[in-house]
């Protein structure tokens, strides 16, 4: 007679719990046939869920029906089990599951849903394509490795909430459909149907409300908010993302560090069970860009740059007009890197050429001596400098990179950097959180030949910097400030401009002019004038910080359903066309892409 499931086939326990203890008890599973073998006649497979899996055994000679049966089961079957738990037969232990030391014995079973064979094995889901697993990805979701992502991502959900709830913080949700503000990344945009011809935006993040919240005087805000930006994807980008938003009044910058460390610190306690060091280590924007060439540089390879202008100027020497004209010579040591080869040495100059470099030159002690182009150029005592700043030794290396330009001479070392400190196993097996602080606030874009915001335009200067704001707006520092963890922005906020007059003034750098400012950010402006606290916040990238937690290299990998990097859902075929209809009501005309 056929079967159907009912309350007699519910799970009396998950696949993960069976344990030697539990031997003799009668059990049912529910779950997915994950592998199966034939062994002299008897079957076993592996039964699945989310908790684990066990060893189910069909025995000819304990149940002949049952087992004749289980030849017609495949992979990713769904079925319901009955029969006893018991401890497995010595020699046959598998130690590397929790439940490798019992079996199920089959008395009956229910086959609940049958499967199509799958498009990939699950033990392999990591050699084919992203592409294949996203097109199923809610196979590639009933893999181990995932089922442990997504539950690491609901605890630390879960872990921040109550963190912020336990401090005072008010959860508040924003709006997702709002104004177009365009000033960064490209907004997403929806048309109204009831107001033809215009749109709303999608939030990139809620940072105007939650200003708005201090006015209106909530004093601590918070939120696990979805933020959308039509940017360029890479692995730690998406189109749709998550941020814990964070916001507080009659605060200052030492105020939300404090809150951020002992949260974050409170977070790895809780999932990793690691010890996370406060307060944080701290450098100023300029700091990290002259000793590590990133304005988010990873603390676990240890190498630094220096600055050897003082080695090249004057004299005869290459360098020499560069220094005087206000170039930059940067130098970074390579511990060892006396024993790379020619080879080895004109790729990295390669490298550097290919990042934007017209050259790389190099030094290199061996046997005490220094060799390299550039020694026949220096007399001893420039010699002597240049070992004393760079505190390059026999069998070390040392890199010169030099540019008209600070920044670029900055970020290219630092690659370079980076990309030895991974390659020759320089990477510390740790978490390294610190802090960048005082970003300018202004930086200068050729393509619109105007200065734009390096965060947003309502971040507060610096208040020593403030006379500089419409006169030499580049000189100006913010209070910004990036919580960083291995190489990675997690989190970045900021002091808030909270009086009418100076976000006036911040517009007017911003080449803004008062009907333009008044356009875009009236509300927020009026919103301002009606006795605003001081007030600043931080938004941390939780898909980020979830990530690094997993030791995963996407934030793809931590999300259930996410884009590729085309911006595309392979699954449902997202973005798609849209009936002429529809575009009708919403009184929008659609046009072939422009041809590059």
């Amino acid at each position: 007679m056929e079967k159907y499931y009912d309350s007699s086939w519910q799970r009396t326990m998950f696949c993960g719990e069976p344990r030697l203890e539990d031997s003799g008890k009668a059990a049912i599973l529910n779950g997915w046939l994950r592998c199966r073998r034939d062994l002299g006649g008897i079957i076993f497979i592996e039964l699945w869920d989310k908790t684990g899996t066990t060893q189910v055994v069909f025995n000819p000679e304990l149940n002949a029906e049952a087992h004749k049966r289980a030849n017609s089961l495949r992979n990713e079957y769904v079925l319901a089990v009955k029969g006893v738990i018991r401890q497995r037969p010595a020699g046959t232990e598998n130690t590397d599951h929790e439940t490798g030391l019992v079996e199920l014995i089959v008395d009956d079973f229910i086959i609940l849903a049958p499967s199509k064979l799958i498009p990939f094995e699950m033990d392999n889901a990591d050699s084919v394509s992203e592409d294949l697993r996203l097109k199923y990805r809610y196979l590639d979701l009933r893999r181990e490795a995932m089922q442990k992502n997504l539950m690491t991502r609901h605890n630390v959900t879960r872990f921040t909430r109550n963190f912020f709830g336990d401090n005072g913080f008010m959860d508040i949700e924003t709006p997702m459909l709002t104004k177009s503000t365009p000033e960064g990344a490209r907004d997403y945009l929806v048309p109204s149907r009831v107001n033809p011809g215009k749109f709303y935006a999608l939030p990139q993040s809620p940072q105007i409300f939650k200003q708005l919240l201090m006015v209106s005087g909530c004093d601590r805000y918070m939120q696990i908010v979805k933020c959308f930006r039509d940017e360029d994807l890479r692995a730690d980008r998406q189109p749709e993302f998550t941020q814990i938003d964070v916001e507080m009044s009659f605060i200052t910058e030492e105020d939300i560090m404090k809150i951020t460390e002992n949260y974050l610190a409170s977070l790895f306690l809780e999932i990793l069970d690691v010890n996370v060091e406060t307060p944080f280590f701290r450098l100023t924007w300029k700091e990290a860009m002259d000793l590590y060439g990133s304005d988010k540089p990873d603390l676990r390879i240890s190498m630094q740059m220096t600055d050897l202008g003082k080695v090249f100027e004057g004299g005869e020497n290459p360098f020499s007009s560069l220094v005087e004209k206000g170039g930059t010579i940067k130098g970074l040591k390579l511990q060892g890197g006396a024993l790379l080869s020619r080879k080895e040495l004109s790729d990295l100059e390669n490298r550097a050429k290919a990042l934007g470099a017209k050259g790389m030159a190099n030094f290199q002690i061996k046997d005490g001596e220094l060799k390299g182009p550039l020694v026949k150029f220096l007399d001893e005592e420039r010699i002597s400098l240049l070992k004393s700043l760079s505190e390059i030794e026999d069998g070390d290396a040392l890199f010169i990179m030099a540019d008209e330009n600070w920044r670029k001479a900055c970020e290219i070392l630092g690659q370079i950097r980076l990309e030895l400190g991974r390659e020759r196993g320089m990477v510390e097996e740790s978490f390294k959180f610190l802090w960048v602080t005082e970003f300018p606030l202004f930086e200068w874009d050729d393509e619109t030949e105007r200065y734009t915001a390096v965060h947003h335009p309502f971040t507060a200067p610096m208040n020593e910097d403030m006379e500089y704001l419409l006169t030499e707006p580049g000189k100006v520092r913010s209070r910004a400030y990036d919580v960083v963890l291995n190489g990675n922005e997690i989190g970045g906020g900021s002091i808030r401009i909270h009086s009418p007059e100076m976000q006036a003034k911040a517009f007017q750098a911003l080449n803004f002019t008062p009907e333009l400012a008044r356009e875009r950010f009236g509300f927020l402006l009026e919103g301002l004038s009606f006795g605003t606290p001081p007030h600043g916040g931080i938004a941390l990238g939780l898909d980020r910080l979830v990530m690094l937690i997993c030791g995963c290299k996407s934030i793809r990998d931590v999300m259930a359903f996410p884009k590729n990097q085309k911006a595309q859902c392979p699954m449902t075929e997202a973005p798609n066309k849209v009936d002429q209809k529809q575009l009708d009501e919403l009184a929008i005309k659609s046009v072939d892409p422009l041809l590059s």
